[in-house]
């Protein structure tokens, strides 16, 4: 289990120095085309620029499922022992519905009567339906997890690496090995043993990730300041091009502050971590909240970008979910504010942390929905924590439309486009937006004084509006305490009205190409008149200029 103390929480904000709250304005997403632009001397798009990994663990085993180690390995404190109350191991409670095998627990039975059972990663069926959902949700890559294989749980992890790579075939994602040496006493020898005796025959599959024509390896531990991870920065050195001598394309995952050397980081590896073709800083127990994130994305990430455009080498930065048991997620806007963040930074990929990590309670696979599919009497947060209801696909799909963005498939947005419940539309209530038409010009309201009109390049006070809930799923929006008005499409429209009346609600419609429309109480449509004439509501259909975007 990789490193998430919380203390690690106050000493990284120390360096992630905070910055005030700001709108978003039109110099954000300039920034982030001159850093796309910056970028183009980094590595083509392959099998991990321009994609989304997720960190696969595949490490739980149950008594009984045949499996080398015959134990409740990961789901509990004591794997001799069943899974219950007092003997517990996860933070999370799966949502095991899609699985055809599980394994009966010592926990009570479920709030709505089922039993509580748990899934075994020895299962083929359980890795193909994992790897199944990471088809249906267009992850790209699993990188699959691989501790110090000389011990007792070397055969079962040999066993799950050729699983995962039958199932990566099977739903064509691609896959690598990905070494976290924690606690590696005899890495340096042992690693490479391991990877010609064993992984290297992996990298013939179909399924197996190459990067710049050259089969993918991560090594994560590396240059983490603490007793676990104690080799100098020579050894690690030796390591990575040792690797690199075999032909491989390397990554890796790295303390946060690997660029100044500080908190997390040993002194003395920037000449270490600048021998990687990519890095991948860990960012687990580092942020909790959309200003945490914020406060990195300009103090961390953006100079973090900054040097490996300069130096060669290619950026994954993590993406979280968040921990559901300490509230983190905030419905998936957590997540989304760093999916826009990163993108818009001009990254060259991202890693998930994690598919799988029902153990810190990170994970995005299927997870509990509400009580009724948890054990009666525990204390597990389940994806409606904070009110809103969540399914349990909700982080998959998520992150499925992250990918999107990354991919250019999507427009680069700040507001979150996937529901949380499939079907449902996502509407940004109680935020303040910008919105911007198909002309790449935004919204004005004219200082409530004249007719709207959409033709400024930046937007200033005017040009913002707080989407407000107007009832009965319609919205309004409002500028300095007034009001869009659609004057029932009999003239042209205003901003003007201190209350909501009819003429003042909206349909806020969610298009397929993650535009937004609005339909006014009149049944038409809210036009930009493409910044020729002043706005209108009075258009039947959805034409370019029906469209708008928002805080872009």
């Amino acid at each position: 289990m990789k490193i998430s103390n919380r203390v690690l929480v106050a000493i990284s904000l120390l360096f992630a120095i905070s910055c005030t709250k700001k709108s978003l304005t039109e110099a954000d997403t300039l920034s982030g085309t001159k850093n796309m632009l910056a970028n183009a001397q980094a590595s083509p798009v392959g099998d991990v620029v321009g994609k989304i990994t997720v960190g696969y663990q595949g490490w739980f085993a149950c008594t009984g499922d045949g499996s080398p180690i015959n134990a409740w390995w990961h789901w509990t404190q004591n794997w001799g022992q069943s899974p219950s109350a007092t003997n517990n191991g996860i933070k999370s409670w799966p949502d095991v519905r899609d699985y055809s095998n599980t394994y009966t627990t010592a926990w009570p039975a479920l709030n709505n009567g089922q039993p509580a059972k748990l899934f075994s990663s020895f299962s083929d069926q359980t890795v193909n339906t994992h790897f199944l959902w990471m088809q249906q949700h267009n992850i790209d890559v699993a990188a699959l997890q691989r501790f110090n294989p000389n011990g007792q749980e070397g055969p079962v992890r040999d066993a799950i690496t050729a699983k995962v790579k039958t199932a990566a075939e099977a739903y064509g994602r691609k896959f690598y090995i990905m070494y976290d040496v924690s606690g590696w006493t005899n890495m340096q020898s042992e690693i490479k043993t391991d990877w010609t005796n064993k992984m290297s025959a992996y990298t013939s599959s179909t399924a197996y990730a190459y990067q710049n024509g050259k089969p993918v390896v991560c090594i994560w531990g590396f240059g983490f300041n603490d007793d676990n991870h104690p080799w100098s920065a020579a050894v690690c050195l030796e390591v990575i091009n040792w690797f690199k001598s075999q032909g491989c394309y390397v990554i890796g995952g790295i303390p946060t502050h690997w660029r100044n050397e500080t908190s997390d980081s040993r002194p003395g590896f920037l000449n270490t971590y600048k021998a990687l073709n990519m890095i991948s800083p860990w960012m687990v127990g580092r942020i909790g909240n959309v200003n945490d994130a914020d406060n990195f994305y300009t103090n961390v990430n953006t100079p973090d970008q900054a040097y490996c455009n300069a130096n060669g080498i290619d950026y994954q930065p993590c993406v979280l979910p968040g921990d559901l048991q300490e509230r983190q997620r905030a419905h998936g806007d957590f997540m989304w504010r760093q999916f826009y963040n990163m993108i818009r930074l001009g990254c060259q990929g991202i890693y998930i942390s994690m598919f799988d990590e029902y153990n810190e309670g990170n994970q995005i696979a299927k997870t509990a929905e509400n009580s009724s599919q948890i054990p009666a009497g525990s204390a597990f947060r389940t994806l409606d924590e904070d009110g809103t209801a969540c399914s349990s696909d909700y982080y998959l799909r998520l992150t499925g439309d992250g990918g999107r963005m990354l991919k250019g498939q999507i427009a680069l947005t700040a507001v979150r486009p996937t529901p949380t419940i499939p079907g449902g539309t996502v509407i940004p209530i109680g935020q303040t937006v910008t919105i911007k038409g198909f002309n790449n010009l935004y919204v004005c309201s004219e200082g409530n004084t004249q007719p709207m009109i959409c033709n400024r390049t930046v937007a200033q006070s005017w040009e913002q509006f707080t989407v407000v809930d107007a009832g009965g799923g319609r919205i309004a929006l409002r500028n300095q305490g007034n009001y869009v008005c659609s004057e029932n499409g009999t003239q042209a429209v205003n901003c003007n009205r201190v209350s909501i009346g009819l003429w003042e609600q909206f349909e806020w419609i969610s298009n397929s190409d993650g535009t937004i429309s609005f339909r006014g109480n009149n049944g038409a449509y809210l036009s930009a008149e493409d910044g020729l004439a002043r706005m209108t509501c009075t258009k039947t259909t959805i034409g370019s200029s029906e469209k708008f975007r928002i805080n872009q």
